[in-house]
This record gives structure tokens, sequence and C-alpha cells, in this order.
């Protein structure tokens, strides 16, 4: 008999041993299993404006974390009442919930119940695979007991909760009570939180929008669940049970269309300047803070789609903007396409043959800094050949000579080719790398935009703020901020500028360049904004009179853009012609877009010490200049010279003595039409003539007539 006990007791002690190992086992297989990196949930990332406007999320899974303490009571009861009604009570599996699950299945000949507790839940999505094998369920149990050693019930349910999903793109609580209910979770009423909880078993089954009847249905289950728990009293759950379930979805009204260049250029920025992949970037619920104006953004896409913006005999003509403010770097608006899609081909990067759009930067600028050139300097203008180049002017016209304020309003081809001639070209390479300008070229057409590469709207766009910030460059970006999912600072940017030319001229850039818009090759289309730009159109040669390449490329007190229109691929089959028109108007069509309020300062503002750009100097041909005498005394007499002067007092007046042809200059007066000599010799009278000069072309006008001196004034006189 006592054997008998000793075997027993040795049976019982060996199976509690056994147990022991057992569970011991699966405490240290279920803890090794846990990898808390699968914890760390893929969360939404939001690109924000600078006044907080939220504009776009990035997600794989469209998730936004929220704390267990900002989840009402209420709601996580529902969840508990229809997914684990003993979640406090067991330790990560429930046999009573298993138990009951296996009877049903039995008495139903199917599977229709699940036993699975919120804690297996979420061993199984964070952990497993979706494979239904034995071994993964195994996994499962003991990866949920670990789960349930680690960490608490309210740890738990807030991994899951952040977890689960709702349909329609949605992950987790917070973002569900976005999409179904356009509010945060502490703002759910009790129905509201028992449709959500019914929604996770089967989103394309109960969501509200894809099938109300079922989802109505769901609820009502769930409300008489949390009844039965004692979470709500009979009346609360008849009430509740009678409101109205959501039939649409609150998502942002914005066509996401409008943003997908800039967000792919966000992307890439964030990529190459803060080592953040995107991939990361759709996971790791970044906050993103971008420089857009949204106004302009939103307008530069719609007028993208609306034909009318482009030539009527092109319908298939592409398109790319960018612009920028130039004080701070920030873009402001950027579309890569007309029907741009994203990650597809961004048009913003892409080089094209700039055309005189490239006047201001390869000759126009680098010679005002070589100081040998002034604004009114006289180029020639002239049809002349150049080893076998021979530059045209569009219009088929040659003045002979030009203005340099003339010859960029008018777009002249050859007073340009010209003045790039004159410039060593060492002058105009440094001048155009330092503006960020990468040009290996340094054949004359390169004055006229004849590029091997060409430049991109981007780089076109960034050299010109040379010009409007007062004669530094500003490099562009599209991240202000961004901060990680626990409000750290992954980096801002920084305004990076640099100077390559001076106030004084980079004001007269402005002064010649607002010229274009308002009398020369810019007129095109109307806008109320301050603006300064140039025109560039290039030739398709296969084609008589086809254009390739159409641009626009300006610049207000606050902003700084390029617009280029054209195909991807010109052919002999598809090409523009129309010119440079087009981009220009739609340029300030986009600008007109954007409220006043936004615009910055309202007009182009002369920096201080900085002198304006004068007015032409307007000369007069003298012909009526007349000579006469009046005594001095001493023998000598004075010879009063009087003449029409112009209006403009800036014209100079040089007095010669006549002697055979021209004679000697005595003399000049600014803005006056009289001159005394003093103290001449009567009997060794000289005939005089005056020249007008202008002086800011510093060239002489036409002669006037020859004066003699009329001694019979001095007799009449006396």
């Amino acid at each position: 008999m006592r054997n008998k006990w000793v075997i027993w007791g040795l049976l019982i002690l060996t199976f509690m041993l056994v147990s022991a190992g057992i569970y011991l086992s699966s405490v240290v297989i279920g803890a090794a299993a846990i990898d808390e990196k699968q914890l760390v949930m893929k969360e939404t990332s939001v690109i924000y404006d600078k006044d907080g406007e939220k504009l776009a999320e990035l997600h794989e899974e469209d998730r936004d974390m929220v704390d267990i303490d900002k989840i009402p009571e209420h709601v996580q009861q529902a969840f508990i009442s229809i997914e684990d009604m003993r979640f406090y009570e067991h330790q990560g599996i429930d046999p009573r919930a298993i138990l009951r699950a296996l009877y049903r299945d039995i008495l139903a000949g199917a599977k229709v119940e699940g036993g699975s507790t919120i804690t297996q839940q979420l061993a199984k999505n964070a952990f497993l695979s979706n494979d239904k094998t034995l071994l993964r369920k195994t996994k499962e149990v003991l990866i949920a007991m670990g789960l349930e050693r680690k960490f608490s019930k309210q740890e738990i349910l807030e991994f899951y909760l952040n977890q689960v999903y709702f349909g329609h793109g949605a992950y987790g609580i917070k973002s569900a009570s976005e999409l179904y209910y356009g509010k945060q979770p502490e703002d759910l009423t009790v129905d509201e939180a028992a449709t959500l909880a019914g929604i996770p078993k089967a989103p394309s089954n109960y969501s509200p929008v894809d099938d109300a009847e079922q989802a109505e249905e769901r609820r009502n289950t769930v409300l008489a669940l949390m009844e039965q728990q004692g979470y709500i009293n009979a009346e609360e759950t008849i009430t509740f049970q009678g409101k109205t379930l959501p039939d649409t979805l609150h998502q942002t009204g914005e066509n996401p269309a409008a943003f997908y260049t800039y967000i792919d250029m966000v992307l890439d920025e964030a990529e190459a300047e803060y080592q953040l992949s995107p991939g990361e970037i759709y996971r790791g619920g970044y906050d993103i803070v971008v420089p857009m104006n949204k106004d302009m953004q939103q307008a530069s896409y719609e007028l993208f789609q609306d034909s009318s913006s482009f030539p009527s005999e092109a319908e298939k003509t592409e398109g790319a903007f960018f612009m920028m403010d130039h004080h701070s770097g920030g873009v402001a608006a950027v579309q890569g396409g007309r029907g741009y899609v994203r990650q597809g081909l961004n048009r913003v990067n892409v080089k094209r043959q700039p055309g005189s759009a490239m006047k201001p930067l390869a000759v126009y600028a680098p010679a005002l800094e070589s100081g040998k050139y002034q604004p009114y300097s006289m180029l020639t203008d002239e049809k002349k050949d150049y080893d076998g180049y021979t530059p045209k002017n569009y219009n088929g016209e040659y003045q002979g000579e030009i203005t340099m304020v003339d010859a960029i309003k008018e777009s002249t081809n050859t007073a340009a080719v010209w003045l790039y001639d004159q410039l060593e070209r060492q002058t105009t390479s440094d001048w155009m790398e330092s503006a960020g300008l990468d040009i290996d070229d340094n054949g004359l057409a390169v004055a006229l935009g004849g590029l091997s590469e060409g430049l991109s709207p981007l780089e076109l766009a960034s050299s010109y703020t040379a010009f409007s910030n007062q004669g530094e460059t500003v490099e562009p970006y599209f991240i202000s901020s961004i901060t990680d999912r626990n409000g750290e600072l992954v980096g801002e940017a920084e305004p990076k500028t640099k100077e390559v030319m001076s106030e004084q001229n980079a004001w007269y850039m402005t002064r010649m360049l607002e010229n274009v818009v308002q009398e020369g090759t810019g007129t095109a289309g109307s806008t109320s904004y301050s603006l300064a730009g140039k025109t560039g159109t290039t030739s398709f040669l296969e084609v008589e009179g086809a254009t390739r390449d159409a641009w626009f490329a300006g610049f207000t007190p606050q902003w700084t853009g390029a617009l280029w229109m054209g195909y991807d691929k010109t052919t002999s089959e598809q090409y523009l012609e129309a010119g440079s028109s087009y981009p220009t108007r739609l340029f300030k069509n986009i600008l007109n877009q954007v409220p006043a309020e936004n615009a910055g300062q309202a007009a182009f503002e002369r920096p201080d010490d900085v002198q304006d750009l004068q007015t032409p100097v307007e000369m007069t041909e003298v012909n009526d200049l007349s000579a006469s005498l009046s005594l001095r005394g001493g023998g000598l007499f004075n010879v009063h010279l009087n003449w029409t002067a112009a209006t403009d007092e800036r014209v100079i007046y040089r007095i010669y003595e006549v002697d055979d042809e021209r004679g000697d200059e005595i003399a000049e007066v600014e803005g006056e039409g009289s001159y005394t000599i003093e103290g001449v010799n009567i009997f060794n009278m000289q005939e005089y003539m005056v020249v007008p000069y202008n002086p800011q072309t510093q060239e002489e006008g036409e002669p006037s007539n020859v004066a003699e001196v009329s001694v019979g004034s001095l007799f009449g006189a006396g």
C-alpha cells in the first residue's frame, strides 16, 4: 500500500515538474519571440503648411498613434465587450472563450466564432504571418502569454487599439474616428464607439459606408454586449441602438493630385538632406512643415488642367512650373506636368533650352559686373557673321545701335551676341558658375540659350534670385522643419545665400526686366502684381516657324519662378506654333489666383544707397542756334549763343568753335539753351555750333546749324 502511494506521489511530482517545465518553456519561448521593435507600428506622416494646416498624409498604413489615456472608458469597453469580455481576467488566453467557440463551431458544423483574446490578436498581427498552421497558432498562444507578462493590460489595449484595421485604409482608433466621424477618439459617443468596435471583425462587411444594414446589426450587438457586461443600462441601449450611422467618409476635400509634385520633391529632399528614405517617411509618423503657398499650389494645378492655358493647336503640350520665395528659399508651388503622377517624370527637373531667358544670366548681368557697361551703354545691333555663326533678330529688323535697356526689352539677338563676344569668356563663365549654373558650353550661342544640356525650370528660377534678392542667390528648399513621432526635431531649413553681384546692378536688372513685362516681349496677359521677367523661345529647325521650348522666368517682390511649355519630345508632327506668350500669360494668371494678403510687399523697393534706373534721356535737334555780340570794354566783346533746349534737362550741349569742319570744343552746358563766350576779339570772329550729348549712352546727337556772330545786333542795341 505504501509503495502504491509512493508511486502516485512520484507520478504527481513528475506531472508537476513536466507542467512547470512546459510553463517555463512557454514563458521563455513567448518572451524570446517578442521583439519590441515590432510593436513600433507604422504611423502616418503628415505634411503641414507654415500656418499648421494639414496639406497631405503619407502612409503605408493610415495610422495616427494615440495614448490610452486619451481613449475614453466607454470606447475601451465597447471593444472589450465584443472582442474579449474577460480581457482583465485572463493571462493572454481565455480557455472559456476557446471552449465556447469550439462548442458553437461544432453546433454550426463550421467555424463561426473565434476564441482569440485581444492579446492573441495583437500577437498575431504584430509578430506572425497569416499562415494558418498549428505551429503558428502555438506561437500565437506563447507570444500572447509573453505579452501579458511583459506589459500591463492598459499597454496591451493601447497597442491593440492603435494597430487594428478599420477598413478604407484606416489603421488605429484615431484614424478611424477621423475617417468615419470627423472627430478625435476622446469625442466619440457610446453608439459611435460601438459602431467602430464592430468593424475590425470584417471591415468590408461592417463598414457603415459600405453596408449600413450589417453595420447597424453589428453595432447593436456590441451595445447589447455592453449592457450585458454592465457598462450601460437597458434604457441607454435602446437609445443608442436608435442612432443613425455615418454614410460618408470624412476625407480632405482637396484634390491630392494638386500636391503630387510637391510631395515627391519633399521626399527627395528628406532623403538627400536628412537621410530619411521614402519608406521611413511613410512608416515613421513624421510631422513635416513645408513652405508651400497652398493657394498658389492649388491654382497652378487647376490652371495646368485647363486646356485654354495652353496653345489650342497642341493639345498634348506639356508644362512645368516652379516658384520660390527668394527671401527665404522656401518653395511656394511646383507642378511637374499637366497630368503628373506620383514618382513620374518631373519636368521641373528636366533640362530644356532656355532661349532668350538665358540672356540676363549669360550676357547682361556679367556685362554690368565687369564695370565696362551700364544700362544705357550702346550695343551693336547688326547682322554679323562670327566665323559661320550668324544670329538674326526674330523680327528681321536691325537698328545699328541699341541701348542695353532696349536690347533686353526687345529681346534683340544680335546685340546680345555682340556684347557676349566683347566679354571675356572667363568673366561670363565665372559669373554663371557663381549663380549656380553649370554651363560647359563657351560658344556664342550661349548668349541666346543654345546649350548642349539646357536648364531646368528649377535651375533657371534659382539663378534669377540673383536679381530678385538684391544680388544674392538663394537655394530653394521644400522642408522647413521635420520632427519625429516623439516630437524630436530631426532638422530644419536655414537660408543658404551667395552674393554674386552688387545691389546696384541687381536693381538695374530688376528695372530692365520690369520694362520687359511692361513694354517688351513679356506683355502678354496681365496681373496686378509688380512683375519683372524675361521670355524665352527656342526654334525647332526641322519645321519653319516651329517652336520647341517656350518660357517665362520672372519675379515679384516676394517670389521668383519659371514656367516652361513644350513637348517631352518635339517632332515634325508635334511642335509648338505659339511662342512665349502662353507661358507668360499662364505665369501671370497663377499669380492672379493668389490673394493679395499673401503677396508680401506690393511693389519693388529700391535698396538704400542704390541709384534708380533713369528714364532714357530724350534729345531733340538744335536748328535755331544764334550768336550775338555785346560790348565788354577794353576793346573786347562777349558772344551770346542761344538755342531752344530740349525739355529733358539732363541733355548736355557741347559748344564748338567751327573752323573748316567742326573745330574745337570750348565748353559744355547741361539742360540750358544759352551760353556766353567772354572776351572775344571783334577782328577775329569765329562761327559756332552746338552738339547735344547723351550722358547715358555717351553719344553725341546731330550737330546744330552753324551760327555766325551778328555784329549788327551790337549797333542795333546802341
